[in-house]
């Protein structure tokens, strides 16, 4: 397990720190940190590469287990954010998927309650349900059911 104390320095509260893993031992250059906020992915050995993902914008994630990965205690979790960047964030052979993908609903749950974000606020409005002549400004609402009006 990498220094707590370091990371900790580096990227501020640490829940949970793990590697990808390959035949079920950590041995690959890639490290995910789960802090209280985001999840960073850093990638390399002298050249590092970093991606990171704020906690609040992820709207949904998956475990998948293949039969390999399950034998090793191994398995992967697919998270889907509103992130420009990465929309789409894999974190390949973890090992304790379950565990760790526990820790991530808590932390995002925080992170939610903190920014006063849910699920339908992530998703966004359905701009045609609300803007009648295609403008792109939605229409008033206190005229939302006189649309057909000829007012």
């Amino acid at each position: 397990m990498a220094n707590i104390e370091k990371l900790t320095r580096e990227y501020g509260k640490v829940l949970w720190t793990g590697k990808k893993c390959i035949l079920g031992m950590p041995i690959s250059f890639t490290r995910y940190i789960l802090t209280d906020t985001r999840l960073i992915t850093r990638v390399g050995l002298l050249n590092l590469k970093e991606d990171e993902v704020e906690l609040y914008r992820v709207f949904d994630k998956s475990v998948s287990l293949s039969l390999g990965q399950r034998i090793v205690g191994c398995g992967t979790i697919k998270l889907l954010a509103k992130d420009s960047d990465t929309p789409v964030k894999e974190m390949k052979s973890v090992k304790k998927p379950r565990e760790v993908k526990r820790l991530l609903d808590e932390a995002i749950h925080v992170q939610r309650d903190k920014y006063l974000v849910r699920g339908k606020d992530m998703v966004g409005v359905n701009v045609s349900d609300n803007d009648s002549d295609g403008s792109g400004i939605l229409d008033d609402p206190e005229r939302a059911e006189c649309r057909n009006c000829t007012e």
